[in-house]
């Protein structure tokens, strides 16, 4: 089942299925053409669909997250990680 990478608890795991840049809403006009940007940069980060991608803690109040990817930990404002979508890991999955 895909769902937010906001949604993993600390600790869980995930497989990248896809970035969504665009929400639909608040992206037209003068804002058009910017979530390629967004995609784009999170490529670079190494977040590409396949990925496993581990949350590593959760900020409260809509703080940031800190997953562990590829090797490296990175901070994601709560903005940008809900349009990451992934599939969870099972426990014996991970292992």
């Amino acid at each position: 089942m895909e769902l937010r990478l906001t949604e993993l608890r600390d600790g869980e795991s995930g497989i990248i299925t896809s970035i969504k840049a665009s929400q639909g809403r608040g992206w037209g006009g003068r804002r058009a053409g910017r979530g390629w940007g967004l995609k784009k940069r999170l490529e670079d980060m190494g977040l590409t669909p396949g990925t496993k991608v581990t949350v590593v803690k959760s900020a409260p109040f809509r703080g940031p997250l800190e997953v562990y990817v590829r090797g490296s930990s990175l901070a994601i404002g709560k903005g940008i990680a809900e349009r990451i979508f992934v599939e969870r890991l099972n426990e014996r999955e991970v292992r």
